[in-house]
Order: structure tokens, then C-alpha cells, then sequence
């Protein structure tokens, strides 16, 4: 692991909590549109980009339904744009549910990145010393949907051999067919939990304060890291106790303002949700830098370097 995610494990805590929490307290277009840009280009400089496409659809199932959901069920606002159904169709209510989906981006962007950089090693290893059992629940909390839609999969393809399937017969044959998997899947993950009860029981888990096989230090990097986050958070925060980073919409939309207080704010938050993708961009360049060094007969190409040289034996 380099970059972002080599860091201590504390260190990516306070980073994601700390944009969980200016996610659900700034309701501005600037900073949350600001806040995706920084993930996704961090999740790019780690390689994730085909991780970012493969759950973009499933991101805007979920969230464009907020954006077109809310003009039609909220008719609060002063502009009205048409009339749909006898209903007014509001301009407040549409920048609403606009909003509304860009939060909701925000936040699936952000469990994504999490989950990329905060393995469950790091997650035990913070917090299994101080609560092991709470520790361990929300660790295997966090795990159930990707390992049920694994044997969810399994068992539809398994089952499929039999002529069970919920794509094909009437609407009755396939409820009826969507509850035999859903009946093979409950018993398979209550049966394998009391077997991991049982063995967790046999080898004495909780007795004891649990020990961790990777041990991680606070190093200078983590420390100025933490330092630059902390002034970042603190000049976010600052601005959002006076007032800066909301966007009024109802009951009648107030022209946006970029005053200089706002502009301080909007530094201080770059700050605390580019630090990292600093760091990772810092961590290519040193490692690009030092291999064009070691190696000065390779020459860059599209693919990587190409040796030019003698042939290596």
C-alpha cells in the first residue's frame, strides 16, 4: 500500500468522518460539488476507476429518484415553473431535489472511498481494544450486503439447474421463486453464523483484549496530515457557525453571495478534502521521479517505461 492509504488508520477516520459531517451541515452546491471532485480524483490516482463505473449506476438509481420525487410531492416555493397533474411544480422544490441527489452522491462516493482505504484489519485495529464486540458487529454489518449479493448470485445460478427462476413465468411463479432463494440464502448465512459463534466461543474471543497482527504508528507524515485537517475542519467550521456554506432555497430562493468571510471557509474546506489527494499525488510523483532515476535509459511510453538499452540478462 502507498500514498493516502498507507497512512494510519486515524488518520483516514478523521479525513471520512469529518466529510461525512460537513456533507450533512453545508447545503451549498460549491462545497458539496467541490467534495465529490476531491474523492473521485482520489479514487483515480488509486486505480479505481473501473471500481467508480461499475457502481455509478446502482449511485443513480438511488439518487436521481430524490431529484425527480421532490418537485412532485413538495409544492413549497414562490417561482412556479408549470403545473403537472392541477399540482404546482415549484423552482425551490426542483433545486431541492437536485440537491438532494448531489448529497446523496456525495455520501455513496464517500462509503465507497471508505471502504477502499479503511480495510477491516485497520477497523479492528482502531476500535476492537476499546468495544471488540461493537467493534465486530459493525464490521460484519458492513460486510452483509456484498456477501449476500455474492450467494444471492450462487444460489440463483445453482437454483437456476432446477428451473427456479425470477425471470421467467407468470407474477405468481416468480414471488414463489423469489422466496425460495430468499429461503436458501437465510438459512445458509444463519447457519454459517452459528458456526463462526461457536468458533469465535471455542478460541476465546473477548476473554482477553484482543492483540493485532499489524501494529501502526504515528509518524511525521501523519502528524502534519492530521495538523492540516484539523485547521482545515476548524475554518469549515468556523464559517458554518456564522452562517457561511448553507444555501437558502425555501421559502424563497436567496441569491447566492460569495462574500470574502465565505471565500476563507471555501479555502479551509479545499484544504481538509484535498489534503489527501495531495498526498496520493504526491506519493506518484516521488515514486515516477525516483524510477526515472534509478532507470535513465527507460523512456516513458503510453503503457509505461520501455527499455532502449542493452537487453537484460
Amino acid at each position: 500500500m502507498s500514498g493516502f492509504r498507507s497512512m494510519h488508520p486515524g488518520v483516514a477516520v478523521v479525513y471520512y468522518a469529518g466529510l461525512l459531517l460537513f456533507t450533512l451541515l453545508l447545503f451549498h452546491p460549491v462545497f458539496l460539488m467541490t467534495e465529490t471532485l476531491a474523492l473521485l480524483s482520489l479514487m483515480l490516482l488509486q486505480g479505481q476507476g473501473r471500481r467508480i463505473a461499475g457502481s455509478l449506476a446502482f449511485c443513480l438509481i438511488i439518487a436521481v429518484p430524490a431529484a425527480l420525487l421532490n418537485p412532485l410531492f413538495s409544492h413549497r416555493g414562490a417561482v412556479i415553473l408549470f403545473y403537472f397533474m392541477d399540482q404546482p411544480i415549484t423552482l425551490e422544490a426542483v433545486l431541492y431535489g437536485l440537491m438532494m441527489m448531489v448529497v446523496l452522491i456525495a455520501v455513496f462516493i464517500i462509503f465507497l472511498s471508505y471502504n477502499y482505504t479503511i480495510t477491516p484489519d485497520k477497523f479492528m485495529y482502531l476500535f476492537a481494544s476499546a468495544a471488540p464486540k461493537s467493534a465486530l458487529l459493525a464490521l460484519m454489518t458492513l460486510r452483509f450486503i456484498p456477501l449476500f449479493q455474492r450467494r444471492l448470485r450462487r444460489i440463483a445460478l445453482i437454483q437456476g439447474a432446477r428451473g427456479v427462476s425470477v425471470r421467467e413465468g407468470s407474477l405468481r411463479s416468480r414471488m414463489a421463486d423469489g422466496m425460495t432463494l430468499l429461503k436458501t440464502l437465510l438459512t445458509w448465512s444463519l447457519e454459517e453464523a452459528l458456526q463462526t459463534a461457536d468458533s469465535m466461543k471455542a478460541r476465546g474471543y473477548g476473554i482477553r483484549r484482543r492483540s493485532s497482527y499489524a501494529v501502526h504508528r504515528l509518524d511525521r507524515r501523519d502528524i502534519w496530515v492530521l495538523a492540516g485537517l484539523g485547521a482545515g475542519a476548524l475554518g469549515t467550521l468556523w464559517g458554518w457557525s456564522q452562517g457561511y456554506g448553507l444555501l437558502m432555497l425555501y421559502p424563497r430562493m436567496r441569491p447566492p453571495v460569495f462574500s470574502w468571510q465565505e471565500a476563507v471557509m471555501y479555502a479551509a474546506f479545499c484544504l481538509f478534502a484535498g489534503l489527501p489527494l495531495w498526498v496520493e499525488g504526491k506519493e506518484k510523483w516521488l515514486w515516477r521521479s525516483s524510477a526515472r532515476r534509478s532507470c535513465p535509459s527507460a523512456t516513458p511510453g503510453k503503457k509505461g517505461l520501455h527499455w532502449t538499452g542493452y537487453p537484460l540478462e
